[in-house]
């Protein structure tokens, strides 16, 4: 039904030549710029964003409002039992170990990172109260931390996940973007049009592993300096970014399926330690009474929030947070709607979707009520001290929280140690497999690219991050993830299209099914034993 178009010899074998050169062009310049002119990369990221912001402030919203409602009616309209394979194929991971597999997708350094930071900032100043630091401002933080990490975000992601699986597991055609264009342009995806969809998607992916990475980065040093007294400098940063990008790339040009799932084991074990701590040691019952009120203003509110674009005064707030937010999950979803597609084959529609919309939201409130509702429960009991370091530096929000938390000395240091560890484990998983992404769609939706590609873009999504810390930070990494995830946007738009093109040739109720194969381990990228 198609040909994969990759080359059979020389340096670029086994990759797409146009994709993979064109990718690299851009990635290639903007290291060049980064590096001889840092300032001007900064400043021309900055007026950028400055220029698009008025456009995003509503085009963001209406895409992604939309994007969510698309994939509702996918798992609740006429085409809901239809199989992410063939009619007659199971589910390849059983529920548990699918969600499972969900929960890891759903956690990582950004919401190590902003799980206290951001309920703290909205909670002593946010456009929805009179007055900051009441009680009442703690709950509308809450609900506006809910709302950027809930299922507005999965919708996106799931979006592509489901796209992709689609076409890949039911129509037989390579796991990448291009492939979701088939019924619109058909057999022409493998020429010029299809070359961009795959360039846009790979650029947005790097950006949006280097936004994630670049915020590690930062947290991880704030860490280091606190275990151990370092520096707390933009060398000491850059330092941990060479580290995580060695022990990365050793890892995805390995091959290693035992290692690398151990890593993911290690994650979900260490996110339950850290999470188990704040509910032991912070005032659990309030915490419950967090998650339980915030959830349902935040499911009251939705629609609201939704559709609200911040012309009503507050459009520097809406822009610093919400179109951040958006641009980012956008710039994230080839990444995080290529693992799901991976973890998903056999699963009809109706259970994709209410599993990757609910599973990982439910598991993202409940972290973000423990530990933001901890800081912000400490702020209100006059325990001061967390808000105004957040205010002065965002990355030492969990430090700060775990030193005030902590009843002995040595307990804050045990904790802001596991801390630090499931930051730097979450730091090179998220390096691994997004380089892994990135080489599947250079590959033409190969699983195993070729190792040396691996080396060579796991290397410069280091160098890459490096760049943009040292352009300027987290504005930076905010205004580069704004900037790459605008055109994939459009993307995006046309992918939905080709879904509903591609599902009208679908029968409405097909028959109930049965295992075809074994299931694989897709977060190492590898699906045979050969590679043990």
């Amino acid at each position: 039904m198609f040909e994969v178009d990759v080359v059979k010899r020389g340096p670029l074998k086994g990759m797409n030549p146009v994709v993979t050169l064109g990718a690299a062009v851009v990635m290639v310049f903007t290291l060049l710029a980064g590096t001889l002119a840092t300032e001007t990369l900064a400043s021309t990221l900055r007026e950028m964003r400055a220029a698009v912001t008025p456009f995003l402030a509503w085009y963001y919203v209406a895409l992604v409002a939309f994007l969510l409602a698309f994939v509702v009616w996918l798992g609740m309209g006429r085409y809901k039992n239809v199989r992410l394979g063939g009619d007659d194929e199971r589910p390849e991971f059983t529920t548990l170990p699918w969600l499972a597999m969900l929960f890891a997708a759903g956690t990582g350094v950004g919401l190590l990172f902003w799980s206290i930071a951001e309920p703290i900032l909205h909670f002593s100043d946010n456009p929805f109260v009179e007055e900051g630091a009441t009680p009442q401002a703690a709950i509308t933080a809450m609900r506006l931390t809910y709302f950027h990490w809930g299922l507005t975000a999965w919708g996106i992601f799931a979006s592509v996940a489901i796209a992709l699986a689609y076409f890949a597991y039911r129509r037989g055609l390579p796991l990448t973007l291009r492939s979701v264009f088939y019924p619109l342009i058909g057999h022409r995806i493998h020429g010029i049009s299809g070359h961009a969809v795959d360039i846009f998607a790979v650029v947005a992916t790097v950006v949006g592993v280097a936004t994630t990475l670049g915020l590690g980065a930062q947290q991880m040093g704030t860490g280091l300096s606190e275990l151990f007294g370092w520096e707390q400098s933009q060398r000491s940063q850059l330092i941990v970014i060479a580290l995580v990008t060695i022990a990365a790339t050793a890892s995805v040009a390995s091959g290693v399926r035992r290692g690398v799932r151990r890593l993911s084991e290690l994650n979900i074990w260490l996110s339950l330690v850290l999470l188990a701590f704040f509910l032991v040691l912070g005032p659990t019952w309030t915490l419950f009474g967090y998650l339980f009120q915030s959830t349902g203003e935040y499911l009251q509110n939705f629609l609201a929030h939704s559709f609200w674009t911040g012309v009503d005064g507050h459009d520097e707030w809406h822009a610093q947070w919400t179109v951040f937010y958006w641009g980012w999950w956008l710039a994230w979803s080839p990444f995080v709607g290529m693992f799901i597609a991976r973890i998903s084959r056999g699963r009809t529609l109706r259970e994709f979707v209410f599993g990757v919309l609910l599973m990982p939201t439910l598991f993202n409130f409940v972290y973000i009520a423990a530990l933001g509702g901890t800081a912000i429960e400490m702020e209100l009991a006059g325990r001061d001290g967390i808000a105004g370091a957040v205010e002065q530096d965002v990355t030492v929000a969990l430090y700060r929280t775990l030193e005030v938390l902590a009843p002995l000395e040595w307990m804050g240091v045990v904790a802001s140690a596991v801390a630090t560890l499931l930051i730097a484990v979450y730091f090179i998983t998220s390096a691994d497999s997004g380089t892994l992404v990135i080489n599947t769609i250079m590959s033409s939706g190969n699983p195993h690219p070729p190792m040396v590609h691996r080396v060579i873009w796991g290397l410069g999504i280091g160098f890459l991050t490096a760049v943009l810390v040292v352009a300027g930070g987290v504005g930076t990494l905010q205004d580069a993830v704004i900037a790459a995830a605008l055109p994939f946007s459009f993307v995006l738009i046309v992918m939905t299209w080709g879904m509903v093109q591609g599902l009208r040739e679908e029968r409405v109720a097909p028959r109930p099914g049965r295992k075809q194969r074994l299931s694989a381990e897709p977060w190492t990228g590898a699906d045979s034993e050969a590679e043990l």
